[in-house]
């Protein structure tokens, strides 16, 4: 199989978010086990995972700081917009030079679509998040009061749309990528129902999580991650790497609420994850008691190993593998496809919302009521999640099946599973 594909050159794309990147492994992962040539456009941050992965690291950015095409336009995502028109014909060299016979972009990857069609191969569109139509969140967008474009980014939706043929180019153009050839779904078919599959057509259910799993590790120390605590209720809370730049005031007050509910119990003890977002000295020495520590960043698959409660933004991401490890989620969505994702969860019995409106601030008392409720609703709970990580797994049994199907568009034939 490997030899039959040697020559077979694949294009990754992938924008400089760290959940992003977190959903793309598995398929570089596998695309490398089939024998292809994997080149991975993305962030240098990301360059030594990728050589782990045994692909060859392109960075995108090197030469091509987004903050050239558009430093403006809010929400962020709006630059990458920007960033393709700007940098189309420089992006198109480098690929013409290594001749792929396929592309493989994430949604919010324009480049990635974008150079596809100009060299008339076929470009998979990886989806990001959970059932992000654009049907539903165009309008949305439409008046979301953190929107403000640039006026560079508006030109670019001009070049895209009249040099480069893209005639659905907006400034949103970063959730309608969707492609004719296959889409790609990072989370088992469960989680869509089947009118919401048929709208993502022609799709393909790949999940998130990678199919080669490091085992969790272990403190050296002998210590958890949660301390030296081995008995008591184990928290774990994160809310991403995203939230903080819109709705830090939502995600603090979920973070000190938790706090001060601990206080009261000694017996409990949580660990915080910023995830990577700077906050002043003021605000950490609210949240740190001698059963609360607040940490930067953190291994979220190591420390879910060891997680009790989950109280999560619900994330694609953290969900799924919130889920794989077989963890009770607290619900506390922030924006975008969070509040669908979370509902979905509730609706299978894993999880239990904190609060009843979005981004609603949360009483202490309420964070006690939710967590009672998971201790009294346990074992219910725990055999839903059962029946949930099998979705898990059976999505990563069938890749090998949807990787002979991704290329079949690349090579014109049928090929083997690998």
């Amino acid at each position: 199989m490997k030899s039959d594909l040697a020559g077979t050159v694949v294009a990754i794309f992938c924008m400089p978010e760290h959940g992003h990147f977190m959903q793309m492994r598995a398929l570089v992962c596998d695309f490398v086990r089939s024998g292809c040539s994997v080149h991975v456009f993305t962030h240098r941050r990301y360059g030594v995972d990728v050589e782990c992965m045994g692909a060859r690291m392109v960075d995108l950015f090197e030469d091509r700081p987004i903050e050239r095409a558009d430093s403006e336009s809010v929400p962020i995502p709006c630059r990458y917009v920007s960033f393709a028109a700007f940098y189309a014909e420089d992006v198109l060299e480098t690929l013409k030079a290594i001749r792929p016979a396929l592309v493989v972009c994430e949604t919010f990857a324009v480049i990635g679509r974008l150079a596809a069609q100009q060299l008339g191969i076929p470009f998979i569109n990886v989806l990001l998040g959970h059932n992000i139509h654009p049907a539903r969140y165009l309008p949305a967008l439409q008046t979301d009061p953190r929107v403000a474009i640039s006026q560079r980014c508006l030109s670019a939706v001009e070049v895209l749309r009249d040099r480069y043929g893209l005639h659905d180019a907006s400034p949103f153009s970063y959730i309608s990528g969707h492609s004719l050839y296959l889409n790609v779904c990072c989370e088992p078919a469960a989680f869509l129902t089947e009118e919401e599959r048929k709208s993502f057509e022609p799709i393909a259910f790949y999940g998130s999580i990678l199919s080669r799993l490091d085992p969790s590790k272990q403190r050296r120390d002998g210590a958890t991650h949660f301390g030296r605590r081995p008995d008591g209720l184990r928290i774990y809370t994160c809310f991403g790497t995203v939230a903080f730049r819109y709705y830090a005031d939502a995600v603090v007050g979920a973070f000190e609420a938790l706090s001060e509910c601990l206080a009261t119990m000694p017996e409990a003890s949580a660990l915080m994850s910023l995830g990577g977002a700077a906050v002043d000295d003021a605000l950490l020495h609210r949240l740190r008691r001698p059963n609360v520590e607040v940490v930067d960043y953190t291994d979220q698959w190591a420390v879910l190993s060891e997680t009790d409660v989950f109280l999560t933004h619900h994330g694609l991401n953290s969900t799924h593998e919130a889920i794989f490890h077989r963890v009770p989620m607290l619900s506390y969505p922030i924006f975008n496809d969070q509040p669908s994702l979370a509902k979905r969860c509730r609706e299978f019995g894993i999880a239990v919302p904190l609060v009843s409106s979005l981004r609603a601030p949360v009483p202490v008392k309420d964070v006690r009521a939710a967590l009672e409720t998971l201790s009294s609703e346990r074992e219910a709970i725990m055999t839903r999640l059962e029946q949930a990580r099998s979705w898990e797994l059976d999505v990563m049994a069938q890749r090998p099946a949807v990787v002979a199907r991704m290329l079949d568009l690349a090579t014109g034939a049928p090929r083997r599973l690998i």
